[in-house]
């Protein structure tokens, strides 16, 4: 399904409208980021746990077709799930890395230990674009990779090499990611709406063999029928399992959804500006809600990346200003892809 600008787009993009989307994408993406920590310091099955967070989202899309709202391939297509065999790997891969590693480190680290995405991004651009980065982007790329050094190495307090470990592999594999979503867009003709879609259902049907090689059943096993040593007066661990999982479901769902607008509405400025105040928030709600701790080095290092990236941000706004009339250069095509994927990359981001 090929997707046109609204009428009440064709202009310039209503102020109101542009506050609600970035609003709601702050909103939904700490929503995130806090619930999936929230359940992730108490279960065993952080797959499962993803597993049903994406079948929570494909409930949703099959709710909002029957309804009209959306309207979504329910006949598969081999060709094209075949041909998205590619960027569901990568987005199984991804999401689990992103699942391990907030298990495995502070909310308020966790933007530091996945620190290393745009780095990779440009790097992997190069590498398989061949779109070199002028000298800005490279200064820039070089504060957020500073960043995260400092937050490793520099900052003094423990952190889990096991979560740091799994967070740098789980921003390789975004890089990869994001270069692999433009052509997985043509598989679907186009169409985000599409391509969120399947990837969604896609990616929880190819987690369930993952989740057996994993060993999660037994852990599976215990959540659904094991005695909860929890007590009385706190959730337990089902409840936190049960609630987690539609928090996140929901989000992810109203995410891939808005997606759509967010494209059309916000600025890569705009969405930067809201990443960085994203990122700032997450680190407080850490402290808050987790009584994480955040000392001067950890926050130098969340600092130094956000404004590394917001100054990757606004270099490649003034290059794309300086050549518009000219072909877009193959690394704006791979970050773009970045906004058009659906699910939760984001959001983590999958928010970052």
């Amino acid at each position: 399904m090929a997707h046109t600008r609204s009428p009440s787009l064709s202009g310039p993009p209503n102020r109101m409208l542009v506050m609600g989307t970035v609003l709601f994408y702050l909103v939904a993406a700490l929503a995130m980021v806090m619930a999936n920590k929230w359940v992730l310091n108490t279960t065993s099955v952080p797959l499962f746990f993803l597993t049903c967070q994406l079948v929570i989202a494909v409930i949703l899309f099959l709710i909002a077709n029957a309804l009209g709202f959306i309207q979504v391939p329910l006949q598969l297509d081999m060709d094209v799930c075949k041909g998205l065999i590619p960027m569901i790997s990568l987005n199984v891969i991804g999401l689990s890395f992103s699942n391990y590693t907030l298990k495995y480190v502070d909310a308020s680290f966790y933007q530091v230990a996945r620190g290393m995405v745009l780095p990779f991004t440009v790097l992997t651009s190069y590498v398989a674009l061949h779109a070199r980065p002028s000298t800005q982007a490279l200064l820039a790329c070089s504060l957020v990779t500073l960043g995260f050094f400092v937050g490793v190495f520099l900052d003094g307090t423990h952190v889990s090499l096991v979560g740091v470990s799994f967070g740098v592999a789980s921003s390789m594999i975004t890089a990869v990611h994001s270069v692999v979503i433009k052509r997985s867009l043509e598989v679907v003709k186009g169409s985000a709406l599409h391509l969120s879609w399947y990837s969604n259902l896609l990616s929880s049907i190819a987690l369930i063999p993952v989740i057996i090689v994993m060993g999660e059943l037994p852990g599976i096993w215990d959540l659904f029928f094991g005695i909860d040593p929890t007590p009385p007066n706190e959730m337990s661990k089902w409840a936190t399992f049960v609630w987690g999982s539609a928090i996140t479901g929901v989000f992810g769902f109203l995410m891939s959804i808005a997606s759509l607008l967010s494209i059309k509405v916000t600025s890569p400025i705009t969405h930067m500006v809201s990443s960085a105040v994203r990122g700032v928030a997450a680190s407080l709600l850490g402290m808050w809600l987790f009584h994480d701790i955040i000392t001067t080095g950890r926050a130098s290092s969340i600092a130094t990346i956000l404004a590394g990236s917001v100054y990757y941000t606004w270099v490649k706004h003034v290059e794309s200003l300086a050549h518009k009339h000219h072909a877009a250069p193959h690394l704006e095509e791979a970050e773009a892809g970045k906004f058009k994927n659906g699910h939760a990359r984001n959001l983590s981001e999958k928010p970052e």
